[in-house]
């Protein structure tokens, strides 16, 4: 995998900033505002600023609008909503084999995502900067992933630890199989160039079966090289291997394992594979030999592949705490000079440090998102990893990067729902967080509205229902969807703003003869009790539909009540003057009047 060394992209604005004027600039969720300023006054406490025509918008949310970090976030969320729900039903027994497999998950789609990555590169034949960098940060994230999920969530212990890492580094460094692919693939694999060096590369992976097969073409090709084959085939048929199991303790490994150790010393010795120097350097990188393995650290192309083939073949029951020291003189080995180690470098060295912090710390720095972050945080306090209580502006360090992680995400049009999820499981700030960001969301449609205002409802969120109900309503008046208005200005349970929308229902009549969204004012119910107009309005409709029913009686009542309850607008009496005119022709209902 290539190292990170993606320099982040400079964005460039034509002007600002030019004729030694001022930038003055204001933070907002994923965004910056720039703008220039000019100063009056030497002074800045008496400064007047004089903003200029020009203001522009600068997003740090691209990773929002990659299709495939999208999908990455989506299918991320389920797996962080199910941890978070799984926490109080697991038992101590089973819950560290599910929180591996949780880890197994993330990484899964991880890996999916990179792979994802590749293919649109395959297909468009060329990938821009921010592509690579964005597959760059992919590899980095499952890479730092694999290793925290070794040393932290499975906690391998001696002896399994060197089986995991060895794992991890097959996965992570694919250069020897290219070697071995290009070997097959040739009409005489024993005659190419590169057959020793793909024998040497699987060897140094620990991967002996498939080194073996390799060999054997050798021994198929060669009488001369046959005995010497065999001899060479038999050495790491028989080297000893860790078993995951536990049924062999770590003193009988020690035991055999010294046993072979010498066995192959014995052949460096009695000169068994000198007339063929690749099959002695083989043995001697099975002895160990230090130089041996400098000398071929090429094919290692990474200083941690370096350092789990070293530890491979000279101290297998490595303790997870022991890591450190060797990884530190292996990175110092393949370092070009005494500067500052790469960034990506730091994270696995404080990752073999076991300092989680640091992992954190460092790849924060790297990462242009806070997704890796804030899900391996959250994986490892589920761990009990983190029992300090640091505080990061008032929330400890899972919280604190939930809350960033959650606000990146409301800053997109669509992701804003998973972020709500997270915030939710953010005991101390995520109430607060949330109710600040949804009323920053941008309200585009009455169905994202809906969505909005059913989270709100959920969580009981009174003041931000109430907000989002009457910038929907103003929205609405704004349009003339007067029908719309007053719903919404209902379910906001503001009297003040019923008013003015009954109002406008009721100039409307008075202009045209005749309501607008009778399904909605003849459905009102109780909540036309919500306004004196509203209430006006409700039941003047009602009037209507009794006379037209021809319910005389009842009709010319409720007119009278509506006249002696004085809730009718001024501008309206001559249209109740007007409605009464009718009914006072009725025999049956003139008495009511006249009385």
């Amino acid at each position: 995998m290539e190292e990170l060394d993606v320099e982040p992209a400079v964005i460039s604005i034509p002007g600002l900033g030019q004729q030694h004027r001022n930038i003055g600039f204001s933070w907002g969720p994923g965004e910056l505002l720039l703008y220039e300023t000019h100063y009056k006054s030497k002074d800045i406490r008496r400064s007047i600023f004089n903003l200029c025509p020009f203001m522009y918008i600068v997003s740090n949310d691209e990773d929002l609008y990659s299709p495939v970090l999208r999908k990455l976030f989506n299918e991320s969320h389920s797996i962080f909503v199910n941890l978070q729900k799984s926490e109080e039903e697991s038992s101590s027994r089973t819950r560290k084999a599910e929180l591996v497999q949780v880890s197994k998950n993330y990484r899964s789609v991880l890996r999916a995502g990179m792979l994802e990555m590749l293919t649109l590169k395959d297909l468009s034949k060329h990938m821009y900067h921010f592509d690579f960098f964005q597959l760059s940060i992919l590899s980095a994230m499952e890479l730092c992933w694999s290793l925290c999920e070794i040393l932290f969530v499975e906690a391998a212990t001696a002896g399994s630890l060197l089986i995991l890492l060895l794992d991890w580094v097959r996965a992570h460094v694919s250069e020897v199989d290219n070697i071995v692919q290009d070997v097959l693939q040739s009409e005489s694999p024993p005659q190419h160039d590169r057959f020793w060096d793909a024998i040497t590369g699987l060897v140094l992976q620990g991967r002996m079966d498939a080194a073996r097969q390799l060999l054997a073409k050798e021994a198929v090709a060669s009488l001369e090289t046959r005995s010497m084959c065999r001899a060479l085939d038999d050495l790491m048929k028989k080297m000893p291997v860790l078993n995951s199991t536990g049924s062999q303790t770590l003193t009988e490994f020690e035991l055999k394992w010294q046993h072979w150790q010498e066995v192959c010393a014995r052949h460096l010795q009695e000169g068994t594979f000198a007339s063929s120097p690749s099959m002695e350097t083989i043995c001697k990188v099975l002895r160990g030999d230090e130089e041996t393995l400098l000398m071929k650290k090429d094919l290692m192309v990474t200083w941690y592949h370096f350092l789990v083939s070293q530890l491979l073949f000279t101290y297998p029951t490595v303790k997870p705490t022991e890591l450190h020291s060797y990884a530190q003189a292996c990175l110092n080995l393949f370092s070009a000079s005494e500067s500052d180690p790469e960034p990506l470098d730091s994270i696995l060295l404080a990752a073999f440090e076991l300092d989680i912090h640091q992992v954190i710390k460092e790849f924060s720095f790297v990462s242009n998102n806070w997704w890796f972050v804030a899900h391996l945080t959250d994986l490892l306090d589920h761990c009990q990893l983190f029992q300090t209580h640091t505080l990061y502006f008032g929330a400890n360090m899972r919280e604190y990067l939930l809350l960033e992680y959650a606000s990146g995400l409301f800053s997109h049009h669509s992701l804003w729902q998973l972020g709500v999820d997270y915030l939710d499981h953010c005991p101390e700030l995520g109430r607060v967080y949330l109710e600040l960001l949804i009323e920053r969301i941008p309200l585009t449609t009455e169905k994202k509205a809906l969505k909005a205002l059913r989270i709100c409802e959920q969580r009981q969120m009174t003041e931000q229902v109430r907000s989002i109900c009457k910038a929907m309503a103003m929205q609405a008046l704004r349009n003339n969807r007067l029908g719309s208005a007053l719903s919404w200005s209902i379910r906001a349970k503001d009297a003040a703003f019923a008013t003015l929308i009954s109002d406008r229902f009721l100039k409307d009549y008075c202009e045209r003869g005749k309501f607008s969204d009778l399904d909605l004012i003849d459905n009102l119910g109780p909540a036309m009790l919500l306004s004196d107009r509203l209430t006006f309005l409700g039941k003047y409709r009602e009037f209507h539909r009794l006379y037209n029913e021809q319910e005389f009686h009842e009709a010319a009542r409720l007119l009278l009540s509506l006249m002696t309850a004085r809730i009718a607008p001024g501008y309206f009496w001559f249209s109740l003057l007007l409605d009464s005119l009718p009914l006072l022709e009725q025999q049956q209902v003139r008495h009511i009047y006249v009385r």
